[in-house]
């Protein structure tokens, strides 16, 4: 029997969720959160084999409530379920030591099977999720392919600094400038220069971020 807990702030999606899942004669859902500090709580208590645990709540999200947990309890296997399949949220649920990312959105059947895909040690990824991480690495290898002085000039850029004041902050040309954001839509490929300010914004690359 694979004990789970549901974590998520709305009571209507929560106890659907839960309802739905003890349907099935290999899952016993044995408790029941609505954020991220009583999932927790009750993990402590009830020590749930898996954790489906959603990602935007109230006084502590999915991604800081599973860093607690994972550390607390290595073994859980906490799966991020939520509506978004953004790259960023995807990337730290991961890095916050989930073992997987679903959406809200699947089908039961693909739900349960990413519960014991989890169980048997796997890692369930919905299709949109794993095609955001994969994004994500192709865009970050990307990345380490610039210079540092491209990175410094992209940073400035995601930063909503103009050509002329990365100049001046740079001390170098605006010629210069324009010959690296040439360099960078290139690398990135991306068509101007508000995608590659997006594109850095995904990246977690900013002023202070410099090195990759």
């Amino acid at each position: 029997m694979i004990n789970l807990m549901v974590v998520d702030d709305h009571a209507t999606v929560r106890e659907g969720l839960a309802r739905l899942l003890d349907l099935d004669p290999d899952i016993d859902v044995v408790a029941q959160a609505a954020d991220g500090s009583e999932a927790i709580e009750l993990v402590d208590i009830y020590r749930p084999v898996v954790v489906l645990m959603d990602l935007s709540m109230p006084r502590m999200n999915g991604v800081e409530a599973t860093r607690h947990i994972m550390k607390r309890w290595p073994d859980t296997r906490v799966i991020g379920l939520t509506s978004f399949s953004d790259q960023e949220w995807v990337i730290a649920m991961l890095d916050a030591g989930a073992c997987g990312y679903l959406l809200k959105e699947d089908e039961p059947v693909d739900l349960i099977r990413g519960i014991k895909v989890a169980v048997d040690g796997q890692s369930p990824l919905a299709p949109r999720a794993a095609a955001a991480l994969l994004r994500s690495r192709v865009a970050r290898s990307s990345l380490r392919t610039l210079t540092e002085r491209e990175r410094e000039v992209l940073s400035l850029l995601a930063d909503g600094l103009t050509n002329s004041r990365i100049a001046t902050t740079l001390r170098i040309r605006e010629a210069t400038v324009k010959a690296h954001l040439t360099r960078v839509y290139q690398v990135l490929d991306v068509p101007d220069r508000t995608s590659a300010a997006l594109r850095a914004r995904e990246l977690g690359l900013h002023p202070s971020v410099i090195a990759c």
